[in-house]
């Protein structure tokens, strides 16, 4: 019986790996280092209030904390951090069907949208967003110089966390 349990226990954590690039999990083994302060290979309570100060929040409440924490089956090893990222990926749409939305406003089908006028769409249709969730959009995915967003590379960056030209 222990041996089948030892594969049923390796196919479970390899299921994780399967999902991302290793370049991906790398990224992810070099967060989950960051987070765990005191190299233990578990990310617990104060893990996570050093890795709030280190970020600037300070006195974050035990109860955000634990409620964090609570999202996890059980102690945040590496495994568990992938898993978990994986399950709140999972939601993501494919590349194509965020691309295939932007392309509605793309008339001339050349991968960019003018910035005024997708702030107004944003800010107009559907789950609107605010001026400032519009303009943090914006800061995080700056506009070209002609006033212009590259909805090809915003579109790779949801779907890969990186930019294009970086790689």
């Amino acid at each position: 019986m222990a041996p089948k349990k030892a594969k049923k226990k390796e196919a479970a954590s390899s299921n994780v790996f399967s999902m991302f690039e290793q370049s991906q999990i790398q990224e992810f083994k070099e967060a989950f280092t960051i987070m765990d302060q005191n190299r233990d290979g578990f990310i617990d309570k104060n893990d996570l209030r050093d890795t709030f100060a280190a970020l600037g929040r300070l006195n974050v409440a035990n109860e955000e904390l634990d409620e964090m924490l609570k999202e996890a089956p059980g102690p945040v090893n590496f495994t568990v951090f992938l898993t978990m990222f994986g399950e709140k990926l999972k939601g993501t749409d494919p590349e194509e069907t965020i691309l295939n939305a932007f392309k509605i406003f793309d008339q001339e089908g050349n991968g960019i949208l003018k910035g005024d006028e997708i702030k107004y769409h944003l800010m107009s249709q559907a789950d609107k967003f605010t001026e400032a969730e519009a303009n943090q959009m914006f800061t995080n995915f700056p506009l070209d110089v002609a006033g212009n967003l590259d909805y090809k590379n915003l579109c790779y960056v949801i779907t890969h966390g990186e930019d294009k030209e970086q790689e």
